[in-house]
């Protein structure tokens, strides 16, 4: 495989301009970041699908793309499918020896929002893991249905408001804890699974060139912070992402083999939870008297999975 030396940062945002700049996604979203680290961590050939979604929309603005390589676009629920299909493609030209270059590596490749991925097109990413698809499957997650109005979303922590989980005089936003999906995909037997962040580019792109080297179905779960529907400024984005990431509300970490797990990144001082949801709209009317035990209960829940990420990986089960 033709990986990307990461040498710096310079280098590597530099290395292999596949995603064009000239796009509409929102100034300071995230989704652009990750999709270049995708693309700059390899030289190989890349089949990408791409659901409905903010990525699609705001990259694929007919007649123009910002994708410099074989790009699907599908439905809101089937990046997987679409991937998975063009993949089983693949393997059978292979044997039948109709392709052109035979011996050039082509790697597959799935980018879906946390609405298409943790809800509607979960039960095709279900299929896609179960069938043991060699692709790599990647969820840019703003924990809401940024594309349709900011809905909630499997994804969206609690306590967060949305448009239809609103806060008020009688409810302190969405009433639900956001789904492990890095667990689920784990449980799949995926052989391997990571939770990654984009200010932390160096790891991000090392897992994602883990992911493109395992064969077989790969899961990576990648924060991606919304100045929309998270209410930030557009240049707080990376603060925004190191507040999640610092604060523990979004640990990195991979799981091997379902079982293997390993802690990426180690914060030197765990800041308060409060930091990040101050720093966001979304979460203002936590600060009302009446919601504090909110807070102290989201923050209750991120000591508890900290501690578990931590004993899971000195147990090596």
């Amino acid at each position: 495989m033709a990986i990307t030396s990461i040498k710096n940062l310079k280098e590597f945002s530099t290395a292999n301009e596949r995603f064009e700049g000239a796009h509409l996604l929102c100034p300071g979203c995230a989704h652009s970041m990750i999709v270049r680290e995708l693309m700059n961590c390899t030289d190989d050939n890349l089949v990408i699908a791409s659901n409905t979604g903010c990525l699609e929309v705001s990259t694929a603005v007919y007649p123009y793309t910002s994708w410099d390589t074989s790009w699907i676009h599908i439905g809101f629920e089937n990046a997987a499918t679409a991937a998975s299909g063009a993949e089983a493609m693949y393997k059978a030209r292979k044997r039948k020896g109709t392709l052109k270059d035979p011996d050039a590596p082509v790697k597959f490749v799935a980018f879906g929002g946390d609405g298409s991925t943790y809800d509607i097109g979960f039960q095709w990413l279900s299929g896609a893991m179960e069938r043991g698809h060699d692709f790599t499957y990647i969820c840019l997650d703003n924990e809401n249905y940024a594309n349709t109005g900011g809905q909630r979303s499997s994804a969206t922590p609690i306590g967060a408001n949305t448009t239809t989980a609103q806060a008020g005089r009688v409810s302190y936003g969405k009433k639900e804890k956001k789904k492990d999906m890095v667990a689920i995909m784990a449980a799949h037997g995926a052989p391997y699974v990571a939770q990654l962040a984009p200010n932390k580019w160096k790891i991000m792109a090392k897992g994602f060139q883990k992911a493109l080297e395992t064969e077989g179905p790969c899961f990576i779960n990648t924060v991606s912070a919304c100045t929309t529907e998270w209410k930030f400024d557009p240049k707080d984005t990376i603060h925004l992402t190191d507040l999640a990431t610092d604060t523990l509300m979004f640990p990195i970490y991979e799981i091997i083999d379902g079982h293997e797990l390993n802690i990426l990144y180690r914060p030197k001082n765990i800041i308060p939870v409060e930091e990040y949801l101050a720093a966001q709209g979304r979460y203002k009317h936590l600060f009302k008297p009446e919601n504090k035990h909110v807070i102290e209960q989201i923050q209750k829940d991120i000591d508890a999975k900290w501690e578990y990420l931590q004993r899971r990986e000195e147990a090596r089960v």
